[in-house]
């Protein structure tokens, strides 16, 4: 691997470009550590997913830029991302990031509001008298 490799992560509203490189194992997002941009362990289990998948931690530096959506769906389209730009590298870790679903974009977003509801699908309370 010459020079960086790029991929994108999508999920819900939230968009993450992904930029791998030779390293030593550092995740940047939005200039931050990731541990600090995702406090919640659970959220960094997510980004480091696809390094554990393939057992490969400390050999790529990634450095993330997430817009849109929320802290969760970050974490998951940088998931998205790592996954793809890790195909990028080696078509050798296809299989394995299969397997564990990783490189499947998660289709679910929320429902659009309807007219004459309160939500999508909530209607107003119902007043009888």
């Amino acid at each position: 691997m010459e020079k960086q490799k790029n991929a994108v992560g999508r999920r819900k509203e939230a968009v993450t470009r992904v930029f791998l490189s030779k390293g030593e194992g550092k995740i940047t997002v939005n200039g931050k550590d990731y541990k600090t941009y995702f406090p919640l362990v659970y959220l960094q289990n997510q980004v480091e997913a696809p390094f554990k998948t393939v057992e490969i931690a400390d050999k790529f530096d990634v450095v993330i830029n997430a817009t849109g959506g929320g802290v969760k769906g970050q974490a998951e389209a940088a998931k998205l991302g790592i996954a793809r730009a890790l195909l990028e590298v080696s078509a050798d870790y296809r299989p394995a990031l299969k397997a564990a679903g990783l490189l499947k974009r998660d289709p679910r977003s929320v429902e659009r509001k309807k007219p004459g509801r309160k939500k999508a699908r909530r209607s107003f309370q119902f007043s009888k008298r």
